[in-house]
Formats: structure tokens, C-alpha cells, sequence
């Protein structure tokens, strides 16, 4: 068995893979591919942990924010070179890894295997927003624990207090239980779309989200739908979706009679939107908040209401809604996000009055990615906002 270990730093072989890299378990060799420096280091069966361990020490760098996954071109010819045939095993990062640099490695990873036809294992890693279903458990002995941390307080100290959230190493991050599992193309692409939050990671397979099929988004989505016709009829005007994404609450909108304009800046996203049923009360516009905060970007007329549903969670200046060009939003987040994003704000508004929230849909567990994983819908709670008059 040939062992290939596909990492992004030195320290990932020993924080999440150190029962694989301390492990000969049939293997004649075990290679560890770093993708930050390009270098491979080989060991042979019989290299002692220590020193497999003092090789990948001498390598740990400093903190560097531009260490990438090269690709999966690149690593299709780099793991080429190291296979040996039906006998070759790769491992690599999570494609939900929550740091962003190991979940593209561990994508870009999987992508070159499946090109060679090479069986992949990934490591559950960093995912504290998701509980993973793991197909292989490897609960590490205290003599292996006291190694890794060894190997921490050694060869990584700088780590340990660093400003960068995707090298920070903290408790969570050093695992007592190394955890595996398998995954087909599917659902790693879901996987790692579902933990991309935005741009065109996020855009990167259909319905990121699940709004089609979830349980819990369906009841959203249905609770927000009759919340707006109960505050603004089709009779009003038209309204201005701000984010539709591919158009899940648009189209719940169109079928009530309403006349909409839907902004969404993603361009795939956008395409998507624009393929709902033709009508004549649609509108599909490339516009992002800061836009319609500029004189509604050219929007016809005045808007009856603006809808911000889910979407002022990505650091907008709630300042913005003062140039909106309406007298009427109505807004929609999770709790949490409510009280820490727009409370003190709205507490302090002199342009906006707030009608008490409308609890939508309470917080549930659910299961995503096909089961591969659960994690907590925080619910969401929708607020008037009425323009005051002078």
C-alpha cells in the first residue's frame, strides 16, 4: 500500500493526519505532498515517528497568507508521479474545512485523485459549524497525543497566538480523535459550496443551500412569503428583492401576484435567477445594496418595499438603508445576527421606526450534504422597518 499525504502546511500532517503519518499499516511508503513550498517528503517503512516528525518540523513556516492549493491540474501530475497503481491511497483536508486555504485543498486534492482514479480519504478537520459523519475513527493513545503537542510547542509556538484565523491553532483545531470519512464528487462539491458563504465558490454547483429540498428553508421561505403579502399586497407596487440568489423567494413572490425586482450581483447566481418562468412582472438586475443605496441604481419610481431577506450578514453599513428610495423594509435574519448587527442601530435611528419582529421559523437541526453532515438553523425573525415622517 502506498501511503499520499496532500497537505497544505507542514503542521496539517501532524495536527490531522498523525495517525496516518505515524502509521505504516501494510504501506511501503508514505509521501506527504506540501502544496504551500511544492515539496515532497518520502518516507519509508520503518522511519521512526521521531523522525518523520523532526522532517516535517524543519518545515513549518511562518504564518503566510498566500499558501494556496496549486490547483488540480498541478496535483494530478504530482500525484501521477507518486502513485503506484491500485495499491496508492490519498489523503487530504476536508472540502468543509471552515479554513478556506485546506477546504480548497482538499477539493482541488480530491479532484486530481478522481482524475487518476485514486480512492481519497478526508479528514474531518476544522468544522465547527457542521457535525460531519465520519466512516473512520482513530482515537489517538496518550503517548501519541504527547507527541503531537510536543510537535506543537516545538515547531509551531508562532501558531498558537497568531492573528491569522486560518493558522491559529487552538484547542479544537489539535484533534485527540483523527476522524475520516469518504466522499463521492457530488456531495464534495456541496460540501465545500456550503461552507464557501459567497462569490462564486458559494455559485459553484446549483442551490448551494438547499432551498429546493430542505425541510426548514421550505418552511422559511413559505413563513417569509405570507409575512410580506400580510405587510404590502400585489396592489401597492412593485418590490425590490435585494440578494435573490437563484430566486427561491422570488418566485413564492410571483406566484402571489406581486411585481418584482430582483438584485443579485453574482453572475451565476443571477443567470439562474433569470431563468425563472418568463414574466412581465420580473425584473432581474445585477445590483448589490451599496448600489440601490445610490438612488436606487436607477430602479423605476419608488419601490413599495425593499426586501432584505437573509442577506445583511456580510458587514453592510445598516446606513445604507437611509438612502434606499422607499418608505417601507422589510428585513429578515436570524436572531443572533438581529441583535448584534441592527438592534443598537435601530435603537438609534432617527430615519427608521421598527414594528416588533415576527418570529418565521424557530431553530432546528438538519441534516445536509445528503446526510453527510448536520448542523443548527438559527431561525429567523422578520422586522418593519417604516421611514419616519418629519
Amino acid at each position: 500500500m502506498n501511503d499520499i499525504l496532500v497537505v497544505l502546511r507542514a503542521e496539517d500532517a501532524v495536527v490531522d493526519f498523525l495517525s496516518v503519518l505515524g502509521s505504516d499499516d501494510h504501506a511501503a511508503t508514505t509521501h506527504v505532498l506540501l502544496c504551500d513550498t511544492g515539496e515532497t517528503l518520502s518516507f519509508p517503512v520503518g522511519a521512526g515517528v521521531p523522525e518523520r516528525l523532526a522532517e516535517l518540523g524543519a518545515r513549518v513556516r511562518a504564518v503566510d497568507t498566500s499558501a494556496a492549493s496549486p490547483g488540480p491540474g498541478d496535483l494530478t501530475a504530482r500525484l501521477r508521479r507518486l502513485a503506484g497503481g491500485d495499491n496508492t491511497r490519498v489523503w487530504t483536508h476536508s472540502p468543509a474545512d471552515t479554513r478556506r486555504s485546506r477546504g480548497r485543498t482538499g477539493r482541488d486534492t480530491a479532484l486530481a485523485a478522481d482524475a487518476l482514479g485514486l480512492p481519497v480519504r478526508h479528514a474531518v478537520g476544522h468544522s465547527p459549524y457542521l457535525q460531519v459523519v465520519s466512516d473512520l475513527d482513530r482515537p489517538l493513545d496518550r503517548r501519541t497525543c504527547a507527541e503531537k503537542l510536543r510537535f506543537v510547542n516545538t515547531h509551531c509556538a508562532h501558531l498558537l497566538d497568531t492573528d491569522s484565523p486560518e493558522h491559529l491553532l487552538t484547542t479544537g483545531r489539535v484533534h485527540a480523535t483523527e476522524r475520516f470519512f469518504v466522499s463521492e464528487a457530488e456531495e464534495r462539491a456541496r460540501l465545500y459550496a456550503l461552507m464557501a458563504s459567497l462569490g462564486d465558490e458559494a455559485a459553484a454547483v446549483p442551490d448551494p443551500w438547499e432551498f429546493a429540498t430542505s425541510a426548514y428553508e421550505q418552511q422559511r421561505l413559505d413563513a417569509t412569503t405570507a409575512w410580506i403579502a400580510r405587510t404590502v399586497s400585489p396592489g401597492d407596487g412593485r418590490l425590490v428583492e435585494v440578494g435573490a440568489c437563484e430566486g427561491a423567494l422570488t418566485a413564492r413572490l410571483l406566484d402571489k401576484g406581486f411585481a418584482v425586482d430582483a438584485t443579485e450581483p453574482n453572475p451565476v447566481f443571477r443567470d439562474r435567477l433569470a431563468r425563472q418562468p418568463r414574466s412581465d412582472r420580473l425584473g432581474v438586475h445585477a445590483h448589490a445594496l451599496e448600489d440601490l443605496a445610490a438612488a436606487g441604481a436607477g430602479l423605476r419610481g419608488t419601490a413599495a418595499a425593499y426586501l432584505l431577506i437573509e442577506m445583511l450578514y456580510y458587514g453592510q453599513d445598516p446606513a445604507l438603508l437611509d438612502t434606499l428610495p422607499t418608505d417601507l423594509v422589510l428585513l429578515a435574519l436570524e436572531p443572533e445576527a438581529l441583535d448584534t448587527r441592527l438592534r443598537h442601530w435601530l435603537e438609534a435611528s432617527r430615519e427608521w421606526e421598527a414594528e416588533g419582529g415576527t418570529v418565521l421559523v424557530r431553530p432546528a437541526l438538519e441534516s445536509v450534504c445528503g446526510g453527510r453532515a448536520h448542523l443548527r438553523k438559527r431561525g429567523s425573525t422578520g422586522v418593519v422597518l417604516r421611514r419616519r415622517t418629519r
